[in-house]
């Protein structure tokens, strides 16, 4: 059963904001924000440098923690991933959508495996709160491993490049923040060794007078669910962090070959809210001449299996979350994309 709601029923979600939806949130979320950007009423700080946090650095530990506890976003470099793979994945994403038409797309049409709403999601329809202007693509590691989740099986056998490289950061970069925590940094070294996670491939076809002028977003403010993100340094302007400290907008530039890393709801949820779930959006270019240019990204989400339980790390005082199961807590926030009816009860 695919849970997506039919495009008519998200016309009001270009004036929407965040609050509308904060019934569905498992961690405390004050900000405000509309879901898309509106002309001429918001903020931009041209003035935050997001902080670059160097893998090989001995006070890594260190400077991803300030990163995160102060706005969730760091820039990761040193991480030892040849920038030739991220431009041929570019390429390989256009070439995948380019290539498959809208009816063999469908045949794949996305579902819930797990926690995970895997597989194809046509454009406007990445959730029923807004239509964004993309087509999506996510396979999280049960397509890697077997079943009918390719339309051509050369993009798995591609991709997996991709997954096996960011897998290798997935434990530096927790038991750094560990680290940094005070906490055992081996802590959750089991629970993220072949742990779930969400690949997403995101097209974003060339922006039309109509689409423009629509007020519709290229992908709408939101938070992550996830424990982090890994997020190769897209070519082209789009996205946005919300600074929650002065609710202004940052655009964010990373160099080529850079990851952009960002902590998500399990993340904020275990670190008893010191690592927020920071919002972002992908917005349209400010130059109207790059806005009929086609944009891709490749974000790579971080989970836990679903019969794991989120509770907060033993080493800080005072928890304000009680434990919970990954898959409720993950269904619940989801279902705000999805629908009521994508809540799992554990």
């Amino acid at each position: 059963m695919a849970y997506i709601i039919a495009v008519s029923t998200q016309d009001d979600g270009i004036r929407a904001t965040n609050q509308d939806f904060i019934r569905y949130d498992q961690v405390e979320k004050r900000q405000s924000y509309h879901l898309a950007e509106t002309a001429g009423d918001e903020a931009f700080d041209d003035d935050f440098v997001i902080r670059t946090c160097d893998l090989g650095s001995p006070t890594f530990s260190h400077d991803l923690g300030e990163a995160l506890r102060e706005i969730g976003f760091a820039i990761l470099s040193g991480h030892g991933i040849d920038p030739a793979l991220y431009d041929e994945a570019e390429t390989k994403i256009e070439e995948m959508f380019g290539r498959l038409g809208l009816e063999e797309k469908l045949r794949y049409r996305a579902q819930r495996h797990g926690s995970v709403n895997q597989g194809y999601f046509p454009i406007k329809e990445t959730s029923n709160m807004h239509p964004d202007l993309v087509e999506g693509w996510v396979f999280c590691r049960r397509a890697f491993e077997g079943g009918d989740f390719w339309p051509l099986v050369e993009y798995r056998e591609f991709f997996r490049q991709i997954v096996a490289a960011h897998e290798r950061l997935i434990l530096p970069v927790m038991q750094a923040l560990l680290q940094y925590l005070g906490c055992d940094p081996h802590l959750y070294d089991a629970k993220l060794t072949g742990t779930n996670f969400g690949l997403r491939l995101n097209y974003y076809p060339p922006m039309s007078v109509e689409d423009v002028a629509s007020g519709a977003a290229r992908l709408l403010g939101h938070e992550d669910v996830d424990l982090f993100t890994f997020l190769p340094a897209p070519r082209t302007e789009g996205l946005q962090i919300l600074n929650r400290r002065n609710m202004k907008w940052i655009r964010v530039a990373a160099p080529r070959g850079t990851i952009i890393l960002n902590t998500g709801d399990y993340m904020q949820r275990i670190s008893n809210d010191v690592f927020p779930s920071t919002t972002h959006r992908v917005s349209k270019p400010r130059n109207p001449s790059h806005r009929g240019a086609a944009r891709v990204s490749f974000p790579m989400a971080i989970y836990v299996w679903e019969d794991e339980m989120l509770e907060v790390l033993p080493c800080i005082p005072n928890p304000k979350y009680p434990p919970v199961k990954a898959i409720e807590f993950h269904t619940s926030i989801t279902s705000k994309f999805y629908g009521d009816g994508y809540a799992v009860k554990a």
